[in-house]
């Protein structure tokens, strides 16, 4: 196994851990075409999992991805399940589906995401990228959780975040910025990235014990369609805030940007690389298919206190407690 690093190819990742991701259950959200997820569905298509369970908001969307991986890899069975995150109601529909199922679900990824989208509400009345991102997410994962916590078996749960975390913390006393009225895109983002580092530190700490592995990820910063068409004006806007932020001193006023295959190479090594497994791992950050020291993470992103605070909180948006 070579280093990995920055350009790490996600299919040399792959390779590495084809004996772990043969014969899995993977279940993947946020799956459409030239997306990050279903790159991944793609690459560890190859190496024999058992079933590729794709979810997605559009099932059109995870349709095509279905035939894409059928044409690479014509075995290699996979199941659409409708998944819309900003909706409460229809993550509840679409946990009932999952739990009707014969399997158990090895690997959980929560690629899933909306990025600096314009203020709006759910239906549930929470702001929409922290719906997505992390509320419809909380509320998918503890739903199915006797998909992944079983006796005698164990799991993997991949919360995708992102270095947009360093734009702020959880706004325990305003998360919803005032219905808009001090709403920044970016930092309702961050918010989001934060929370989803966090839920991976609960995870760990509530249900390491049962054989459950939680982490984040960033993937780094590649041209998706989750830019939505305005990358110009949305990259401009994040260089201001990560320069206001003091990360880019000295003039530096550029983000590196990433392959679709260097991105999803996290996503792989998070999913499936044995070194995960280890508790001292569990709950951890990873980058370029590193575990981050916990100094190069923020601290409002990895501390069990405000961990356990989201958990409270988000159980109170769902009036709803998950207790393990």
């Amino acid at each position: 196994m070579s280093a990995y690093n920055f350009q790490t190819l996600a299919e040399d990742v792959a390779l590495d851990c084809q004996a772990v991701i043969a014969n899995k259950t993977v279940l993947v959200t946020g799956v459409s075409p030239g997306g990050l997820g279903a790159e991944f569905a793609k690459v560890i298509a190859l190496h024999r999992p058992s079933l590729i369970i794709l979810a997605n908001r559009d099932p059109l969307k995870a349709q095509q991805t279905a035939k894409e991986i059928l044409v690479i890899a014509p075995d290699v069975p996979t199941r659409l399940l409708k998944l819309d995150l900003a909706s409460q109601t229809q993550v509840r529909n679409a946990a009932q589906e999952v739990l009707a199922y014969d399997e158990h679900i090895d690997v959980l990824v929560n690629n899933a995401g909306v990025m600096a989208s314009p203020f709006s509400l759910s239906e549930d009345s929470v702001e929409s990228q922290f719906a997505t991102n992390h509320v419809g997410h909380f509320l998918f994962t503890n739903l199915i959780m006797s998909k992944l916590v079983r006796s005698g078996k164990s799991s993997r749960v991949v919360n995708v975040s992102s270095n947009g975390h360093q734009l702020g913390p959880v706004r325990f006393h305003d998360w919803n910025f005032d219905d808009g009225k001090n709403y920044d895109a970016w930092l309702a983002y961050g918010q989001t990235k934060s929370a989803n580092m966090l839920f991976s530190v609960s995870l760990a700490q509530k249900l390491g014990s049962k054989g459950l592995t939680a982490v984040s990820l960033h993937p780094g910063t590649i041209q998706t369609h989750l830019g939505g068409g305005r990358w110009d004006e949305l990259y401009e806007s994040l260089i201001k805030w990560f320069t206001l932020l003091g990360y880019f001193r000295g003039g530096q006023n550029e983000i590196l940007w990433k392959t679709l295959s260097q991105g999803v190479a996290t996503h792989v090594f998070a999913a499936f690389h044995p070194s995960l497994t280890a508790s001292e791992n569990n709950g951890s950050y990873v980058q370029d298919c590193t575990v981050s020291k916990p100094e190069h993470v923020r601290s409002w992103a990895r501390d069990p206190i405000e961990a356990e605070q989201l958990w409270k909180l988000t159980e109170e948006i769902m009036g709803e407690k998950f207790e393990y």
